[in-house]
């Protein structure tokens, strides 16, 4: 399993989802542009020194990692037609987050293989994205018996 995130735009969100997946063991896919310098001392704050310990791919584009991608494009959306815990996940299976502040464009959402959603308590909006990729991940990780040992 992979994480993407697609124009990530707080550092501190990223940071910490690059952490999640250093200490999960799964490899991360950035799509540019960021919202936020690389190198942003809040992102680095957050994923702390797990950082060099991430496989980190960065994408120029949609395009690029588009061309680049193996497996099933799944979108964790609040739109989302399927729930988290009737999703029988894949060892292939890119876990898409879209940007904090505006989601994924309508062709993004559209050109999903699956769109997932996380179910909450009536009224509620969203998740913090690296809450719901956490969320995602480890059920993804639980049903395949992926979790480190």
């Amino acid at each position: 399993m992979r994480l993407a995130l697609y124009q990530p735009d707080i550092p501190q969100n990223t940071g910490t989802i690059l952490r999640l997946a250093a200490c999960l063991g799964v490899a991360v896919d950035l799509i540019e542009p960021l919202g936020f310098p690389f190198d942003d001392r809040r992102m680095r704050r957050a994923g702390m020194d797990y950082l060099d310990r991430v496989e980190i791919r960065r994408h120029g584009d949609w395009a690029s990692f588009q061309a680049a991608r193996a497996g099933r494009l799944i979108l964790l959306t609040t739109a989302g037609d399927r729930s988290l815990p009737d999703f029988a996940f894949q060892s292939s299976d890119v876990l898409l987050l879209g940007r904090e502040s505006a989601g994924v464009p309508p062709e993004i959402h559209t050109g999903a293989d699956l769109r997932l959603r996380i179910p909450m308590q009536p009224g509620m909006r969203s998740l913090n994205i690296a809450l719901a990729a956490a969320l995602a991940l480890g059920e993804g990780l639980r049903q395949l018996g992926a979790w480190p040992a």
